[in-house]
Formats: C-alpha cells, structure tokens, sequence
C-alpha cells in the first residue's frame, strides 16, 4: 500500500543571479512500513526533502501525497495540523519541552487536539522504548539518549502515517545510537511503522531496508535490500554516500 508519493518535486529559494535550487524534480513512491535512509553529501538537498514530507515546507513545483492529501496544497494552518496529526518529526537535539514532565511532553501532540490517549498504546509505546520508570522527570534530567527516546515516544503517540528522523543520532555517543537506531527498527517491525531517516552515517544507514541516494537536489540511487545492488560493505565503498 503506497503510503507517499512524491511527484516532481522541486525547491528553489532566492531570485535572480541569487538562485539556488535545492530539490530538482524528485519523484518517489514508499509503502506502508518500509524503513528507508535517505542518504547523501551535505547539501544535497536530503534534509530539505525530508522537511517538505513532513510539511514544515513547501515545495516550489510539484505535489507531495500523504495518504491520498496533497499536503503540498495545504495552508499554514492546515499543514501544522496534519503534521502534528499524520506525520512523527525526530530531529538529534530533541525539541523537548523543558519545563513539562517526559509524561506531557509526550503527550503534547494529543493534548493540542484536546484527546485522550490510549493509555494501553501510551504503555506500549514507553516500555518498549524503555522509559517508563522516567514519566514524571524533566528533560534536564534525562541523559541524551533517554531524551531522544522521549522524542520518539512524542513522534509515536499519535500513531502517524509517516516517521520523519533528521539525523537523529548525531547528538549521541556510539552507544546510544545503536540504541536508538535498535527502537526506530523495533517500532518499524512491531508497529508497522513507516520510517524515513536522514543520515550522513553510513553504518547507520546500512540499518535501513532501503537506501536513497540524493546528490545536486536528484535521486541517484534507489537501492532495496535483498536486491542485487545493495552494499554488503563499506556504503562509502560501494558508493550509497
């Protein structure tokens, strides 16, 4: 089942001699619980691609489908609402709410919509990312790995059609990003989850189903895994990045 579909995408900002396009006619197509790396230099237009799928912004040209919505045509208002409704954003410096409890933080997104929680879901959610025992803390006394654990629980709340993740160890030690990477996989595989992952990390995006190479705002590369092409070594190596 397509989930998203992307149809000629393209992002040019400034005007004049000051032009600069970052997206240059994307298409792509992801299914329901694919767990995708989009990979590529710095610059090359991933992180921006990744911010019009999410629609914090807009494309010059083109159309972008959630779900059948042409998010790409929403107003100001109507994409905030189906960003904090259909789509899950992690990003590496968390975006915590300091002076809220991890509880409400997670739980934001339902509260700005004046809903209950399932609260056999909410378990769910915070035993597998194994913070339950942290509910009532504050993010400044949360490690950098249980935070980010606590902005995964917040993108999961709401069960959303799409996982957006903007690099989002490069704010963690070796350690807890393999454990950060070992939930995003977790919530992929348990709750069919479909992930979309930023990453400049080769081992990291060796993690992923399936790697998309973008370089000058164009997809290069679109590789599965299982298929022939896919990297069995270094990805630098073998050229995904």
């Amino acid at each position: 089942m397509e989930i998203l579909k992307c149809e000629g995408i393209r992002k040019v900002y400034g005007s004049g001699d000051n032009q600069v396009t970052a997206l240059d006619r994307i298409d792509l197509s992801v299914e329901k619980g694919e767990f995708a790396a989009i990979v590529g230099a710095s610059g090359s237009g991933k992180s921006t691609l990744l911010h019009i799928l999410g629609s914090v912004e807009r494309p010059t040209e083109g159309k972008v489908l959630v779900e059948g919505t042409d998010i790409s045509a929403l107003n100001r208002t109507q994409a905030a609402i189906f960003r904090r409704r259909k789509v899950g954003l992690v990003y590496q410096f968390y975006n915590l709410i300091p002076t809220l409890t991890i509880r409400k933080n997670i739980l934001m997104p339902l509260l700005l919509d004046k809903r209950k929680p399932n609260q056999e879901y909410f378990e769910q959610v915070v035993n597998a990312l194994g913070i339950a025992d942290r509910l009532e803390s504050f993010p400044n006394q949360l490690s950098g790995g249980q935070q980010q654990r606590a902005a995964i629980a917040r993108s999961l709340i709401y069960r959303p059609a799409l996982l957006l993740a903007d690099e989002p160890t490069g704010n963690l030690d070796q350690r807890n990003s393999r454990e950060i990477i070992d939930l995003l996989k977790l919530s992929n595989r348990n709750l069919n989850q479909t992930i979309l992952m930023v990453t400049h990390d080769e081992k990291i995006a060796l993690e992923a189903d399936r790697i998309i190479t973008i370089e000058d705002g164009c997809i290069i590369r679109d590789h599965f895994r299982g298929s022939a092409k896919w990297p069995m070594g270094s990805a630098t190596d073998k050229g995904i990045l």
